[in-house]
């Protein structure tokens, strides 16, 4: 008895489908992002959502950072910023569940990152094409 696989379901090199790798690049935000921009290199979609990954988690990282040192040499208006890093972090958290689903439920195939996707998905592109 053997089983057979459809093709795009067949393992990768590293163990790993292109469903999972795609779900998995943005498991840890950017860092996975970049561990799975070089371990998915010969799949463009799996290239694709990892690059997403880094563009996204890397400028919210950015914006988080910003918006600390900002409030931090604000005083008491610092509030205000600290507010602002507070919707940030909810609407990353918000982003990153629902781009995990929808790569779970496209099977790994390319797809925008839901509510950002349309500003991310350029830099996205440059990113993965640029990684032979």
């Amino acid at each position: 008895m053997t089983s057979s696989q459809s093709p795009a379901n067949q393992p990768k090199p590293a163990g790993l489908d292109k469903k999972t790798s795609a779900i998995l690049s943005y498991a840890l935000g950017w860092l996975t992002g970049i561990i799975f921009l070089f371990v998915g290199k010969n799949d463009p979609d799996v290239k694709f959502h990892a690059s997403q990954s880094i563009v996204f988690f890397g400028a919210v990282s950015v914006v988080n950072i910003v918006l600390s040192i900002v409030g931090s040499l604000l005083g008491v208006l610092g509030i205000i910023f600290s507010l602002a890093g507070l919707a940030v972090a909810v609407f990353t958290v918000v982003v990153w569940i629902m781009a995990m689903v929808q790569a779970n439920n496209t099977g790994g195939v390319r797809a925008e990152l839901p509510l950002a996707g349309r500003f991310v998905a350029p830099y996205a592109d440059q990113l993965a094409n640029s990684v032979k």
